[in-house]
């Protein structure tokens, strides 16, 4: 069997010296040792990671010791607050993740059939696609397995990525952040995500015709957080045309808010088309918001469908992934 060895950047040759998967198994490490090394990476202090694993934190701090024995390389080291840790830990760490994780699934899955349940998934989505592909995949797979239990998390792709990484979901549809390593994923390109700007109805800008980007800094804008693509690609076509990026800005990742905020002030705010279509449909906030009309197109990159490389999905992610497969078109195998 191969050492073990990270695909983190400039880490790509580093290995645990003598640690294949067989060696493993044999070495003395233990799946406490595999928890602890995850409370580290998602905690960065012993005292944290001590109190999630409900012991004291000279325990902990022996087990760290233990494990650097067994090893023979530097796992931690202290830093100004808490501990980082090393790349050797870095290493055991995503290791101890996905060990820990097929351990998960597999009480999963005997827990779903003991129950008679139809099984259960993780999912994450940007907005756009959350509406166009997983609803509608969500709902014909619930039409074969009525008892199918999901759980989704509607977030900003720099938020999924991570949340994948730490197998907290089956799969996202998202973006993989560019400080990311693209090599830990497995993606298939969707498409383009096309945006436009939701104003109140009656707001002075609507229903004068087209409305050109000159307009549009003296008002108050609602973005999502700094960073992210849709307010990234909205400032550059803002900087691209000389107009200063506007000053009065709330800044939130949650889509309510945006539409209290737009449908109860002069506020102008970028979201996806199929979040518009969503709103002014017979079910939405038709009677409050109206798409402005501008003399402009705003897209950003692609969004694709991602799960981690080489992860085994359970059956019922495995299901849900082939669907919206089918909703964009594609091949229906996971």
């Amino acid at each position: 069997m191969s050492a073990i060895r990270t695909d983190l950047g400039v880490s790509d040759r580093l290995e645990i010296p003598g640690l294949g998967a067989d060696t493993l198994l044999r070495s003395g490490l233990k799946l406490a040792h595999m928890r602890m090394m995850v409370a580290l990476d998602d905690h960065g202090q012993v005292s944290a990671a001590a109190q999630v694993l409900g012991m004291s934190q000279p325990a902990a701090s022996r087990m760290i010791s233990e494990m650097e024995g067994i090893l023979k390389v530097p796992l931690c080291e202290r830093l100004s607050r808490g501990v980082g840790l090393t790349p050797y830990g870095q290493v055991l760490a995503r290791r101890a993740r996905a060990i820990l994780l097929e351990l998960r699934e597999v009480d999963r899955e005997i827990s779903d059939l003991r129950l008679g349940k139809g099984g259960s998934v993780f999912i994450g989505a940007v907005t756009a696609p959350a509406i166009e592909l997983v609803v509608p995949a969500i709902r014909k797979m619930r039409e074969k397995n009525p008892r199918l239990e999901v759980n989704i998390q509607v977030d900003t792709s720099a938020v999924l990525a991570r949340e994948l990484l730490a197998s907290r979901h089956d799969f996202i549809v998202a973006r993989i952040p560019d400080d990311l390593n693209p090599r830990l994923f497995e993606s298939r390109e969707i498409g383009v995500e096309r945006a436009c700007l939701i104003v109140r109805r009656g707001h002075p800008l609507a229903g004068r015709g087209m409305v050109a980007a000159e307009r549009l800094a003296d008002y108050d804008w609602v973005f999502q957080p700094a960073g992210s693509l849709l307010r990234r690609s909205m400032e550059r076509i803002l900087l691209s045309r000389s107009i200063p990026l506007p000053e009065r800005v709330l800044n939130t990742g949650s889509l309510l808010l945006t539409l209290v905020m737009v449908a109860q002030s002069d506020a102008i705010a970028p979201v996806s088309v199929e979040v518009a279509r969503f709103i002014g449909g017979e079910n939405g906030l038709g009677g409050a918001i109206d798409v402005l009309p501008i003399d402009f197109d705003i897209e950003v990159q692609p969004y694709s469908l991602i799960k981690l490389r080489d992860r085994v999905l359970s059956p019922a992610a495995a299901g849900l992934y082939r669907h919206v497969l089918e909703e964009i078109g594609a091949p229906a195998a996971a």
